[in-house]
């Protein structure tokens, strides 16, 4: 999977919302270079109209359309929470997530990003390894295979 990046990777998080980890998500694409800083704020409206919690763990937060104007170069953050956040809006439903992927797509290379980990991420036990993961290396290692 091309983009990936060890300064883009974070272990061991913790958030109370998923509104804190998309915005985690977020910011380190801001911090190194792939997105300007108004580009958070179109990843948390996209989760407003539509949920990134993609089941099986995961959560996939990206920009809206509008956002896109804020993106510089193709990237992907990946944040671990082993703890796990629910990303539920209905309190009688729990949608747990332990890894947030952060994507930022110049020009729809966000659309291969997206079925590239979809596909990845289909596979449980692909989800488990990257949750149980100890270092940038291992996650990098596990998802350089997808294309």
């Amino acid at each position: 999977m091309k983009g990936l990046d060890q300064a883009l990777i974070r272990l061991n998080q913790t958030a109370q919302s998923p509104e804190e980890a998309i915005t985690l998500s977020g910011q380190l694409l801001v911090d190194n270079g792939y997105v300007q800083k108004p580009y958070i704020d179109s990843m948390l409206a996209r989760n407003q109209d539509v949920s990134v919690y993609m089941g099986n763990f995961i959560a996939i937060p990206h920009g809206t359309e509008a956002g896109k104007q804020y993106i510089q170069k193709t990237g992907i953050s990946i944040v671990q929470y082993p703890q796990g956040i629910d990303f539920s809006t209905d309190s009688s439903v729990e949608k747990l997530v332990t890894i947030v992927f952060g994507i930022a797509g110049l020009n729809g290379e966000h659309l291969q990003l997206l079925s590239a980990i979809a596909l990845f991420c289909s596979n449980i036990k692909n989800v488990e390894k990257l949750s149980n993961a100890q270092s940038p290396t291992e996650i990098i290692n596990l998802l350089k295979e997808v294309e």
